[in-house]
């Protein structure tokens, strides 16, 4: 059996235990080595995912948000030490005047999150008491955690901060003019060629976007039933999470990125190295960049790079192996469902298996 045949089967395999539901692509420079789609996009219509449906990206989205910032650092209407108190008018919030755009890219501002993720705290618990439709700009998550205490000083730490996006994305928009997701759409989304990605406003009925739901299982496994995601995050995508692609979009956005058509040769570099140390793995050290999550091994080469994101009904990741030119671009409506087969398309690629088919 072939390599393709064999992740076919792994596939096929998770879809027959409601395991997995979405996209896997697998490329190489532009050319397309699998592309496969498996699962329902709606459990409630029996809608089968396709390879032009559209899924949420949760925390990918951040990918998106740091282009947009770091092309306004290239333009000058933004600097990497720009402070972000001064710059958006937040004195009297608990948010140090210290903070700049560099820390909040790189995770290392000390902010404190809306919901401590780190710490084992739940996205979805925020809106036990405040409706999630109540947030639709950048700005309504302001209350949500400009008043906390922050983590830690900041460049004196790294912890991973959604909250840091906000502030990144309320300074694209100051400094643009624009609406955060208007300027995605037009300076991000259009010049890569995404043009079937977008913001979309849950209210509304859009095609060809996939439905989030987990499932319901009891104590030994079987499925009960399906949990609608509809509550769990704000009805419109933001600066931190919920821009929705396809897993062809998202492969073209870094694409573009490698192609130096969305930042500056100097910026294009940045933004593909790592910049700040996270933490150390066995053999191995975790690295954040400017978005980007980074696998450094022991002798210092980086042996892919990352970005994940996972919600209730949502999980997926844009992964590239430089060395070998491979990307991966992995979308499930279903949360935790994307993470036992980018193990496996790993295995498989460490293992020379490269000409998927």
């Amino acid at each position: 059996m072939d390599a393709g045949a064999t992740l076919d089967q792994y596939f096929r395999d998770l879809e027959s235990r409601d395991a997995f539901a979405g996209v896997a692509r697998i490329t190489r420079g532009g050319d397309e080595l699998y592309a496969r789609a498996y699962g329902l996009a709606s459990q409630a219509w029996r809608v089968p995912n396709s390879l032009s449906t559209r899924f949420d990206t949760a925390s990918i989205t951040k990918l998106f948000t740091a282009v947009a910032a770091l092309q306004l650092v290239g333009r000058g209407a933004l600097a990497l030490d720009t402070g972000a108190v001064d710059f958006l008018g937040l004195s009297g919030t608990a948010i140090s005047r210290e903070v700049t755009l560099r820390h909040l890219l790189t995770h290392t501002s000390g902010i404190a999150d809306d919901a401590e993720e780190e710490a084992g705290e739940k996205y979805a618990d925020l809106f036990r008491d405040r409706p999630n439709y109540a947030i639709r700009a950048t700005a309504d998550f302001l209350p949500q955690f400009a008043y906390k205490p922050p983590n830690f000083a900041p460049g004196q730490g790294c912890r991973y901060c959604n909250c840091g996006y906000v502030l990144a994305g309320l300074m694209v928009e100051r400094a643009s003019g624009q609406t955060y997701h208007d300027y995605v759409r037009e300076h991000v989304f259009a010049p890569a060629g995404m043009a079937d990605s977008g913001f979309f406003d849950k209210e509304q009925v859009h095609p060809n976007l996939a439905e989030g739901a987990d499932p319901i299982r009891d104590d030994a496994g079987a499925l009960l039933g399906w949990q609608r995601n509809i509550y769990s995050f704000p009805p419109i995508g933001s600066p931190d999470g919920g821009a929705c692609v396809t897993a062809a979009d998202l492969e073209r956005f870094l694409r573009a990125v490698h192609e130096r058509r969305l930042l500056t040769p100097e910026l294009t570099a940045a933004f593909l190295a790592p910049q700040v140390h996270y933490r150390d793995r066995e053999g191995w050290t975790q690295m954040f960049g400017y978005g980007l999550w980074f696998h450094v091994e022991g002798d210092g080469q980086v042996l892919f790079y990352e970005k994940e994101g996972t919600n209730p009904g949502v999980s997926g990741l844009i992964r590239h192996y430089p060395a070998r030119g491979l990307s991966v671009a992995l979308l499930s409506n279903i949360e935790d469902a994307a993470w036992a087969p980018i193990d496996k398309i790993h295995d498989m690629i460490v293992g020379g298996a490269l000409d998927v088919v």
